[in-house]
Parts: C-alpha cells; sequence; structure tokens
C-alpha cells in the first residue's frame, strides 16, 4: 500500500453515504498559475487589483453566452437529488462538495449582484457578497469537482455542474487566479504541441523504438508514421500514449489494428495531442486554438479521415464540439464519420470480420471495464444509442475469454469518475485524487471478490493515469488498470504486408 500523509478511505462492500463533516476539505488548493503560464492563454499574471469587478463583469459575460448558465443558477429547488452522487462528497464528507453545495458558491454571487432580490433583500434570498474569502472557497471547491457530470443524470431539472465549474475557473482565470496544472499544460501546447513536452524528434524516435520492439516481438513490421504527407488516416492520441505504461500498450495495438485494415495512416507533431484543457478550465477560446491546430495538421498532411485515440475529455470535445471549435470538414472523405474513435474504427472491422484474435493471449487477466466519464455521458459512439457503452465491451469480449461487470448502478450512464479528471490529475491534489476515487474502487474491489476480476481496463488516459496512482493506496497494483486497445494488441493475430497489398487495397477503397 502507498504511504499517505493524509488518512485513506476504508473500503466497503456496499455504497456508504457519509455524515456530513463541514470543511474537511478547506485545505485543498492547488498550486496557483505563474505568470508566464497565464500569458499565453491571454490571462493576468496575477490577482488584479480591480478584481471583484473585472469577476462580476465576467460573470455577466458568461450569463449573456449562455443561457444555460443563467438556467442552472436559478433552477435548483435543494430537492437533494445530487447530494450523495458525488464522488468528492462520498469519499470526502464535506458538504461543499455536494453538487448542490459547490453550486451553490456560485449561485450566492450570481443572486446577489443578477437578480433583484439580491440586490434589495439579500440575507433572505441566500445571496453574498463576492469577498476574497469567497473567492478563496470558489478557487478551493471548483477544483474539487471532475466535471464528470454523473449528478446530472440525477438531477430532476437536469442542472449541469460541470458548466457551473468550468463557468467559475473561467472567471477566475480571467482575474489573474489560474491554476497551475491545466494552464502549464495548454502553454505546452501552443509551445511544443502536446500536453508533456514532448518535442517531435522525441516522438520520432518513440515511434522508431516501439517498430523496433514489435518487431522482436512478433516477426512482422508494423509501422509507427508520423508527418507523413498523404496519408489516410491521420491519428491524434494523448501524448501520454508516447512513452508511459499501460498507454503506450494502447498505441501499440493502434498501430496493429490498422496494419490489419492495410490502410496508410500517419502521427502529427504539430497536432501530437488529443487532449484539450482548454475545456477544463471552461474557456472556449482556448478549446478553439488547441482544436483548430488539428486542423492544420489535417490539411497540411492531406488526410481523409480523423482518428482519435483513448481519451475521455478529448472524445468529448471532438464528438461534440469539433465541428464548431475547427470546422467545416469538407475536405475530409464524407463517407466518414468526422471525427471517429478508435474503438469504432476497430469494432467495425471486427464486425467485417478483417481482425483475427487468439482471445487465450489474454488469459492471464479477468476483466472489467471502467466506463470513463466524459465518453459515458458526454458522446456516443456508432450508429445507435448506447454505442458508447456496447462498443468497448463488444471489443473486450472479442479478445478476451473472461469478462465480468461491476455494479450496474456503477457503470454506463451512472459510472462514478476515476477521481482525477476536470484538471485534478496533479500530486498537490493527491488526497482529493485518493478520496474521490473510493466509489470506483470500491466497485471494483467488490468484483474482484465476487467474480475473481484481476484487471480493469479503460478508455482513457486520465483514467489509466489515476488508477495507477491511486490504486496502490488501496492495496492493489498499479498494473491492475490496462488500455482496451492492450487487450487488442495481445490478441490479434498479425499478417505479412507488403506495399503493393496496401497500395492496391488503398486503390479499392478510392473505387
Amino acid at each position: 500500500m502507498a504511504k499517505a500523509t493524509f488518512e485513506v478511505p476504508e473500503l466497503s462492500q456496499y455504497l456508504d453515504v457519509p455524515p456530513v463533516t463541514p470543511q474537511t476539505m478547506a485545505h485543498s488548493k492547488p498550486f496557483v498559475a505563474k505568470p508566464e503560464f497565464q500569458a499565453p492563454l491571454g490571462f493576468p499574471g496575477e490577482l488584479t487589483d480591480d478584481w471583484q469587478e473585472k469577476a462580476l463583469d465576467k460573470m455577466g459575460e458568461l450569463l449573456g453566452r449562455y443561457r444555460s448558465l443563467r438556467v442552472y443558477l436559478d433552477s435548483c429547488v435543494k430537492c437533494g437529488s445530487c447530494t450523495d452522487k458525488c464522488h468528492y462528497y462520498l469519499g470526502t464528507k464535506d458538504p461543499k462538495n455536494m453538487p448542490v453545495g459547490r453550486q451553490d458558491l456560485m449561485r450566492k454571487v450570481y443572486r446577489r449582484y443578477f437578480t433583484l432580490a439580491g440586490k434589495l433583500f439579500p440575507k433572505l434570498v441566500g445571496a453574498e457578497d463576492f469577498t476574497k474569502e469567497v473567492l478563496d472557497d470558489w478557487y478551493s471547491y471548483f477544483h474539487q469537482c471532475s466535471q464528470c457530470r454523473r449528478c446530472s443524470v440525477f438531477c430532476p431539472y437536469g442542472i449541469d455542474t460541470a458548466e457551473i465549474s468550468m463557468a467559475a475557473r473561467e472567471i477566475m482565470d480571467s482575474i489573474g487566479v489560474g491554476q497551475k496544472y491545466c494552464n502549464e499544460i495548454i502553454s505546452k501546447v501552443y509551445t511544443i504541441g502536446n500536453n508533456l513536452g514532448l518535442p517531435g524528434p522525441a516522438l520520432k524516435d518513440t515511434l522508431e523504438g516501439l517498430e523496433e520492439d514489435v518487431l522482436d516481438d512478433t516477426g512482422v513490421a508494423v509501422r509507427y508514421p508520423i508527418d507523413e504527407v498523404g496519408a489516410e488516416i491521420l491519428l491524434v492520441t494523448p501524448s501520454a500514449d508516447f512513452f508511459a505504461e499501460p498507454h503506450v500498450d494502447g498505441l501499440i495495438g493502434y498501430g496493429k489494428v490498422f496494419h490489419e485494415a492495410g490502410v496508410s495512416w500517419t502521427l502529427s507533431s504539430h497536432a501530437s495531442e488529443a487532449a484539450n484543457f482548454g475545456m477544463f478550465i471552461g474557456s472556449y477560446e482556448n478549446m478553439r486554438r488547441v482544436a483548430r491546430r488539428i486542423r492544420e495538421a489535417a490539411i497540411q498532411l492531406k488526410v481523409k479521415r480523423i482518428v482519435f485515440g483513448e481519451c475521455g475529455h478529448a472524445w468529448r470535445v471532438a464528438y461534440s464540439f469539433l465541428n464548431t471549435l475547427a470546422g467545416p470538414w469538407d475536405f475530409l472523405d464524407p463517407r466518414y464519420p468526422v471525427p471517429q474513435h478508435i474503438c469504432e474504427f476497430t469494432y467495425n472491422l471486427i464486425q467485417e470480420g478483417k481482425l483475427t484474435f487468439d482471445k487465450g493471449e489474454n488469459d492471464d487477466k479477468v476483466l472489467t471495464y471502467h466506463d470513463s466519464c466524459n465518453v459515458a455521458r458526454a458522446s456516443r459512439m456508432g450508429n445507435t444509442p448506447g454505442g458508447q457503452f456496447e462498443i468497448p465491451r463488444a471489443i473486450i469480449r472479442a479478445t478476451c475469454n473472461h469478462f465480468y461487470d461491476m455494479d450496474e448502478d456503477t457503470i454506463r450512464d451512472r459510472t462514478f469518475c476515476c477521481g482525477g479528471g476536470g484538471g485534478l490529475l496533479t500530486d498537490d491534489l493527491m488526497e482529493l485524487r485518493v478520496k474521490g476515487a473510493k466509489p470506483r474502487v470500491e466497485a471494483l474491489n467488490n468484483v474482484m471478490q465476487e467474480k475473481g476480476v484481476t484487471h480493469m481496463a479503460a478508455i482513457c488516459a486520465i483514467c489509466k493515469s489515476q488508477f495507477t496512482k491511486v490504486l496502490p493506496y488501496y492495496g492493489m497494483e498499479m498494473d491492475q488498470i490496462v488500455s482496451l486497445h492492450q487487450l487488442v494488441s495481445n490478441a490479434i493475430v498479425l499478417t505479412e504486408r507488403d506495399e503493393e497489398e496496401d497500395d492496391e487495397e488503398d486503390a479499392e477503397e478510392a473505387a
């Protein structure tokens, strides 16, 4: 078990709604972004002298731009449906981590300055002045929301706490109080091309190393190309796939699938990052700047299709917003969806009988599957509702002999967050991450005890990074989390291909 400087919650067999314990996480705050990370995003370097005025101006702008925000702030009736639905409340006991409690941090300020009742009779309607103490509460608790939207599934009015958290973070950024982790990452995308700051030569060396490793392991030459003009497919994947396990094992699997499909593909050093942290900070402008890099790469490389790798919020941004952010995409082949998820691509090949698997290669694992929040509650896959749930499970069943789902109340659209999403995957929030993971780890532990599950697959880079870090705090092994396409990579039966075969298949595709 990993050593902790805080109390790690005990796991239980059944969901335990804890007693309310105020202020248990008031001390939890991420590092504040330095000026050099704020400036590239267009934000002040530090808290401005007239911060209250600017914050309220920004809130007014957002209320005008997003009508839903005003609806969410006006419509809550404190019914209690969301109170026990947040993994952070279940893990920390802090009432400000109840979705309604977190919303009220903004709602009180909204009522004070943007409603007639709040201006005239503030105490009667729960309105509150926007003081420095309130701002400090905002910075703490709006960075204790992973924007997973589970509470919205249960809210009878459909209030989206994620939208409120995003708005709060954008307001804070606009007055110079940004989060170091998110803003530094976005800065790296602008200056280098990806979240991890990996330059093009390093990416090329990594991919050449993967080609050598796969050839040594399988005897088959599988290519992992980058910046190849004229390739059919541009793969956009999280930068974690380039260097860390289990992520890189998924990237190896993508390449093997493309190899068996006989399609040409490439990565881009310019758009070497699928993730878009602009969403986490609520900044449409920064979301758009990151997304446009993908458009620029697609045009430069003259591709026909765009496929996204395993990253939960990257897929949400791509599925829900890519056309608005960086479209139109009329220069791509209209026969294919824009964009397409790698799971859709692999699943279609399975349905067409174009992939052969030896499921016994995964017999050392008994699998379960973690539905990542942004995939489960903010996107879809395939042509039918619920495809985002069924397609990944169909791929697991095609590549593995032993699979069991966790409890139904903890998966699909009710899935629990990993605890590290929404821009919280930083070591300065480790206590929050460990406690927030408790509901998911409990469900995993139960299926381990009842069905003998040994590993959990996921299709989100943040989820995989989070679980490798927090599972040891609960006495589990970090390698119990695997990439879905790692299972594909293990089981796929490769065939030798030559350039002539690939050219023939490309010609058939064109015809």
